[in-house]
């Protein structure tokens, strides 16, 4: 039995669900009972409860596109902030499609301070992240603006089937790389443009939690684009 809506916000303790169902992220069992661990919004699927955090660091999984800052660097292999636990690892192979040879300059492939959307291919014994810079859209970032968000609050800002997004996108005429570490890039051919997703990223992390946001944001974006804000 449920005991609370989908999507309402709940409190670490809170129980969540009464009888056989299984204990998600973010949960667990006591008893006959699922309760909750953190603060976050509760999530009902298919057999399954879990919680949503709002506060919660970046954990990698293989395959999540991420935005970092190259900090360090060593005989073939950039070392990478993504905010993680640990520093993430580049090597020559996996940024050039290239063995690794003595004669390769690192610093004018990748140089320490320089910003990159890469994957994250691998995950070795100690968790560390493994990235790639092969793909498309993906290596060196040139221009745009960085800002940081709740990483747990990525999915919101994507929205179901990146509606959100998408929205977002053709309202303001902005390419965006959204990191799921909580690192996004917003390109736009002005500053007011960039400007403008920025304020819309930040209305989404503080009302993440709320229902009909996708209704406001989208009559926020049309106020904005007929000069009514």
């Amino acid at each position: 039995m449920k005991t609370f809506e989908n999507r309402e916000l709940v409190l670490p303790g809170d129980v969540l669900y009464i009888g056989r169902i299984r204990a998600g992220e973010n949960t667990y069992r006591f008893g006959d009972k699922v309760l909750a661990t953190r603060i976050g919004l509760v999530e009902y699927g298919r057999g399954t409860v879990s919680v949503i955090a709002l506060e919660a660091g970046y954990q990698p999984l293989i395959g999540d596109l991420v935005v970092g800052d190259v900090v360090d660097m060593e005989l073939g292999y950039w070392y990478v902030d993504i905010d993680a636990p640990t520093l993430a690892q580049l090597s020559v192979p996996d940024a050039t499609g290239s063995p690794y040879s003595p004669e390769i300059v690192m610093p004018e492939i990748l140089d320490v301070g320089d910003t990159i959307a890469a994957k994250v291919v691998d995950l070795d014994r100690k968790r560390t992240p493994i990235l790639s810079i092969l793909g498309k859209g993906l290596g060196r970032i040139e221009d745009g603006l960085v800002i940081r968000m709740t990483p747990s609050k990525i999915p919101r800002l994507i929205g179901k089937k990146g509606s959100m997004v998408t929205m977002i996108l053709k309202e303001t005429g902005c390419d965006i790389i959204i990191g799921q570490n909580g690192r996004i890039v917003v390109k736009g051919s002005s500053r007011e443009q960039e400007d403008m997703v920025v304020k819309v990223i930040r209305r989404i992390e503080m009302e993440a939690h709320t229902t009909g946001l996708t209704n406001r944001i989208q009559e926020y974006l049309r106020c904005w684009k007929e000069g009514r804000l």
